[in-house]
């Protein structure tokens, strides 16, 4: 029996999917499925179920697909179904804890290689490459065709907020850059006729109405154990808090709306609903907590949605919008020499400009596992993005200086080890370092400190969280000094805990001071036992001085 192609278009409007899979799956011969057969075969296979084995069946269809027909419109699509299938696997298998091979990645990369030109002229294919180079750490192709995209339209936000974001792991841009393309960014973002906006209102509320917008609070998420921080202790005759949620929630979400009842998530409303609706609220201060990361929204900030706008803890770094009000930042963060770099206003803190919330499980001092092991052991939990070819030169010749030492790496983000193992690997130190799964259960992760004697910083781009949480479980962090906002974060981190001596003037001096702590056990041990007992009395973790200094800010702000 002869099936038209026009009878399994139409079957596919109908969205009849199990009939069409059954149709190509038994009516037609295998010598006789087309590419673009099996290509809505697999589609199909998608469309009804997104189980991994319904995932892993669509991409034998895609692969089949791509090599019958490699040079027309149906093996192409085909192609690009391939890798989108690939990825969706690989996340499902990291969250999971299942390493892709590397095999998955030299396959993928093989076909891109064959259809480089044809990839290179059409966007939608290039975003569906920068999965995969996301994912495999290759940011400099990362940022390379980000930055096609927007050469090809420099009106498309999230190419513009994702190619100053990933340049944040990269060296090779000063603040300078970052000031630009925050401008760039500010002048392609919409204005909305002013008409279709309701008016934000002059009069003054009973309470200061403060609200804060993300789009991640949600499970273990960074932000929600800082944001946190502010909710546990504030003036409720004097502020009125408000959330605006733009994600999905989950268990975390639902807690946080424990902590704040005036809660709204406009992840479904239209721009110009979002505004209205957190117009009407009449809120005084809004507070951003993602910058150019992760689904921002920056366009509402753009079209005002409060009196004062204010960035905060999400991203340090400047948007460039000229309706952002306020930085939130640290003297040991943003020098008075540099406000000129960063579009908004700065607000000095006076110690830190964040503070962690901490655990609710019992804090208990670990003796340094060098004492067992008789060998140092250094860690980073920071996500893989953040080790750069840099980083991997220094740790790697701190590896080779200290006899017997081991480096633990844990990925906070989907991503794949191949390539850092690569890179280690010809560096000579690939024996020296152990590569943990991602870890689900939170404990389970926190627990991983007790393994390590010395946490070693990332650099241009800091850990904050993996800080917080290594300085909490008593493990001492050497860092680096930065040259903006973002790249040092671990300078005030260590400068708050009264650590001047674990911060590095630069990569050579970082190499020397981890070295010697290496061959000065005794140093190691008293470093551990004053983080142990110093972190819940310094700024890090001191909630209630925290709250008193953040909020009396905002009412500066605010009067």
């Amino acid at each position: 029996m002869q099936f038209k192609g026009e009878d399994l278009k139409k079957l596919f409007e109908e969205k009849k999917y199990s009939e069409i899979i059954n149709i190509i799956e038994n009516k037609i011969s295998d010598q006789n499925k087309n590419s673009g057969q099996l290509n809505m075969l697999g589609v199909c296979k998608l469309l009804n179920d997104t189980t991994k084995e319904n995932l892993n069946s669509a991409k034998k269809d895609f692969k089949r697909a791509y090599l019958q027909e490699k040079n027309t419109n149906d093996g192409l699509l085909a192609l690009k179904n391939f890798i989108n299938v690939s990825m969706d696997l690989f996340d499902k298998d990291f969250r999971l804890g299942i390493e892709t091979s590397k095999e998955v990645f030299d396959e993928i990369l093989l076909y891109f290689d064959e259809k480089k030109e044809y990839f290179e002229e059409k966007e939608s294919f290039i975003r569906t490459i920068i999965r995969v180079f996301k994912r495999n750490l290759d940011l400099d192709n990362v940022i390379f065709y980000l930055k096609k995209i927007i050469d090809m339209n420099n009106k498309d936000i999230g190419a513009i907020c994702a190619y100053i974001y990933f340049n944040c792991y990269r060296r090779n841009w000063d603040q300078k850059k970052f000031f630009k393309f925050s401008q760039i960014l500010n002048q392609n973002l919409p204005l909305y006729p002013s008409d279709k906006l309701n008016n934000i209102t002059d009069i003054k509320n009973k309470k200061i109405n403060l609200a804060f917008f993300s789009s991640d609070i949600r499970s273990r998420h960074a932000v929600t154990f800082f944001l946190k921080t502010v909710l546990i202790d504030y003036d409720k005759d004097k502020f009125e808090i408000f959330l605006y949620l733009n994600n999905k929630e989950d268990e975390t979400t639902k807690k946080f709306k424990n902590y704040i009842p005036k809660t709204k998530n406009v992840m479904n409303l239209s721009d110009i609903e979002a505004i209205n609706t957190i117009r009407n609220d009449k809120i005084d201060i809004m507070i951003n907590l993602m910058g150019v990361s992760s689904e921002n929204r920056l366009q509402l900030f753009k079209n005002r949605l409060a009196k004062k706008q204010v960035l905060w803890c999400g991203y340090n770094n400047t948007t460039g919008i000229d309706q952002m009000d306020y930085l939130i930042s640290d003297k040991n963060s943003i020098f008075e020499s540099e406000k000129n770099l960063y579009t908004e206003k700065i607000i000095y803190l006076k110690d830190i400009w964040s503070c962690h919330s901490g655990f609710s499980r019992k804090r208990e001092f670990n003796e340094a596992p060098m004492i067992k092991n008789e060998y140092i052991t250094f860690g980073s939990f920071n996500n893989f993005r953040k080790i750069n070819d840099e980083v991997i030169n220094a740790w790697s010749t701190i590896l080779k200086q200290v006899p017997n030492s081991k480096l633990i790496l844990t990925p906070s983000d989907t991503a794949s080890s191949h390539l850092i193992s690569d890179k280690f690997d010809k560096k000579g130190v690939l024996n020296s370092i152990k590569f943990q799964s991602h870890i689900k259960n939170f404990n389970e992760h926190l627990d991983q400190y007790n393994k390590i004697d010395i946490a070693l910083d990332t650099f241009p781009y800091n850990g904050v969280t993996t800080s917080f949480e290594s300085i909490w479980m008593g493990v001492p962090v050497l860092t680096i000094k930065g040259y903006n906002f973002i790249s040092r974060a671990g300078e005030s981190i260590n400068k708050n805990l009264g650590l001047d001596q674990l911060i590095a003037e630069n990569e050579n001096d970082y190499i020397e001071k981890a070295i010697f702590l290496s061959m000065e056990k005794n140093k190691i041990l008293n470093l551990r036992k004053t983080v142990y007992e110093k972190a819940l009395e310094s700024p890090l973790f001191d909630k209630k001085k925290f709250c008193n200094e953040f909020f009396t800010s905002l009412e500066e702000i605010y009067n």
